[in-house]
């Protein structure tokens, strides 16, 4: 195996290697740090408790079960949300009830999931839309972005990834992120501004 590379000095790599030298400790520390937030991303994309929760225990299933070929060949938390990335969007494909939010609060694990948080790079396209009706025209405008727009932005915004954590978690190059993050603004800019003529 491999450990002489970048991510070896990665505490949460080194705690996986920990658990794979039969360390049980350092898997549960792993969860501890983790299942909150996967489960909170799970929910932020599902919007269904029960399946955010699904989704959060089998990414750590995966992640057991991943033990003994495990290689650190990204930092933990990206090969982590990479799992947790697969087994949402399977889930998605599979039952298209789910809808998508990334405005609109719910509860999680620690308490209230955030709302958007403010791109202090781009002016917010959201910052005259105060009312209950244009809200829920905003949510509706987000949820209709095309999966992989709704999913950079969640890893983006939500979950502080850095565009080059973004990229691998979803097996693609930075430029595409960034590219896939424009293309949200811009959809999101368009289409508020007509609800913004029509209200």
């Amino acid at each position: 195996m491999n450990e002489s590379n970048s991510y070896a000095s990665d505490p949460d790599v080194l705690l996986m290697l920990e658990f794979q030298r039969g360390d049980r400790a350092s898997f549960e520390n792993l969860m501890r740090k983790y299942y909150k937030r996967i489960f909170n991303f799970a929910l932020r994309m599902l919007r269904s408790r029960e399946a955010a929760e699904d989704i959060a225990q089998e990414t750590f299933i995966r992640v057991y079960q991943a033990a003994r070929a495990y290689q650190p060949k990204a930092s933990f938390r990206t090969w982590l949300y990479t799992i947790s990335k697969n087994l949402i969007l399977n889930e998605l494909n599979k039952n298209k009830r789910f809808s998508f939010s990334v405005n609109e609060e719910q509860d999680g694990e620690e308490g209230p999931v955030p709302r958007q948080f403010e791109d202090t790079q781009t002016p917010s396209p959201f910052e005259a839309l105060s009312s209950a009706e244009r809200a829920q025209k905003v949510r509706a405008v987000i949820e209709s972005l095309p999966p992989p727009q709704r999913m950079a932005v969640v890893l983006y915004r939500f979950e502080r990834l850095s565009y080059e954590e973004v990229s691998e978690a979803m097996g693609t190059s930075v430029s595409a992120v960034k590219s896939l993050l424009s293309r949200a603004r811009k959809n999101l800019r368009v289409r508020l501004t007509r609800i913004r003529k029509e209200i």
